[in-house]
């Protein structure tokens, strides 16, 4: 919630034109609405050419305090930065009058402390040279790379949200839609699991008998920002295997690298690890059948999943992903069912699932969840992809 503007600031607020470029400069100086626009520009730019870019913020400590001396300073800020900035690094506000930001886009590959101590020094240099009667003390200089550290992919949490203005913007926007879609969520996984109860305990019997084991099958996974929980599956495979046959496989189909592995009855091209040595003859039918995910409708039940969404990966999947691949950990909560499991699964690339997953995030509604969970039960039913 931004402050009422103070005679002063309202003064100062005024040296802004309603494009948002500041009068009397370079043009580059940029209101929030633009700047953000030109972020998520930069940001998607830098996944197509596998750079990296630089997010700087500055704020004040106290902005009540010395709300009209932040922005007198940050009024003259552009042309100092200009001088030791190039043309294509974008400067504006981050949150209007309150938080500026700086994007140095194509930064170059030498170690990012010491892309982070260059670029700080030049800003610090450049704040030194217009703040007068600032005190510079009370400034607050944060840096946020992208794509981020890729140590990150072993970490609880991997997303820093200020380099995802639109994410917050469509989450705020929706956020009665998103309670909406909670509710249905645990109401919904409530009523399958009474209604599948005699259908669990078969399965779970199956299991248990046909070959040694627990029933349950846990597996950690990836979910929405990146955040793990332990996926439930009836297990289908036997003990003790090592998951290297898979993880191979999967690296090499992230990639693009692993071919169709067969054809299907309709002639199209399956993308599946279809001989694993792993799986049981009844784990064979309960893949075949989806049976084995039921388990997944108590992490619905709990919140690490959704009924819709996009599959939840394993975290050694991640470190085969491209950049632009961990955009489906963002946009939403992973789901026992998707566009990807109703209209493509197996028969598809991996990046295919992808954008399919993004198209799904980008056009979600709860309409359209209904649509989905409407068609799941004929893609079942026939098994296309389903391995």
């Amino acid at each position: 919630m931004k402050d009422k503007a103070t005679p002063r600031s309202a003064e100062i607020q005024s040296a802004f034109v309603a494009d948002g470029r500041q009068k009397g400069h370079s043009g580059t100086w940029l209101a929030e609405k633009a700047f953000l626009k030109a972020l998520c520009l930069e940001r998607r730019r830098a996944d197509r050419s596998r750079k990296s870019l630089l997010l700087a913020l500055i704020r004040d400590k106290d902005p009540h305090d010395q709300q009209d001396r932040f922005m007198q300073t940050i009024l003259k800020l552009e042309p100092a930065l200009s001088a030791s900035t190039r043309e294509t690094d974008i400067g504006g506000w981050y949150r209007e009058f309150s938080i500026c930001g700086l994007v140095f886009t194509d930064i170059s590959d030498a170690p990012r402390e010491l892309v982070q101590s260059r670029i700080s020094e030049k800003i610090r240099a450049a704040l030194r040279d217009c703040s007068h009667s600032y005190d510079l003390t009370h400034m607050q200089l944060t840096f946020h790379f992208y794509p981020e550290d890729e140590s990150g992919l072993t970490q609880p949490a991997l997303r820093d949200r200020n380099l995802y203005p639109d994410l917050t913007a469509r989450e705020d926007a929706a956020k009665f839609f998103r309670s909406v879609k909670r509710l249905t969520d645990i109401f919904g996984s409530i009523v399958a699991i009474v209604l599948l109860s005699p259908v669990l305990a078969t399965v779970a019997l199956v299991v248990k008998f046909s070959s040694r084991g627990p029933i349950l099958f846990k597996q950690i996974r990836v979910g929405q920002y990146g955040a793990r929980f332990t996926c439930l599956k009836f297990r289908s495979m036997s003990t003790e295997c090592p998951p290297h046959i898979h993880k191979d496989y999967v690296r090499r189909y992230i990639s693009g690298r692993e071919g169709p592995k067969q054809t299907t009855a309709q002639g199209g091209e399956m993308y599946k690890l279809t001989q694993d040595p792993r799986v049981t003859k009844v784990g064979h039918f309960l893949r075949r059948t989806s049976l084995d995910e039921l388990p997944q409708l108590f992490n619905v039940l709990k919140g690490g999943m959704s009924l819709v969404g996009p599959r939840p990966p394993i975290p050694y999947e991640l470190e085969a992903y491209d950049t632009w691949h961990m955009r489906r950990l963002l946009e939403a909560r992973p789901g026992i069912t998707g566009l990807w499991q109703v209209t493509g699964r197996s028969r598809t690339t991996f990046d295919d699932m992808v954008r399919l997953d993004l198209r799904y995030a980008k056009n979600w509604s709860l309409w359209l969840d209904i649509k989905i969970l409407l068609k799941t039960p004929r893609a079942v039913l026939s098994g296309n992809g389903a391995y």
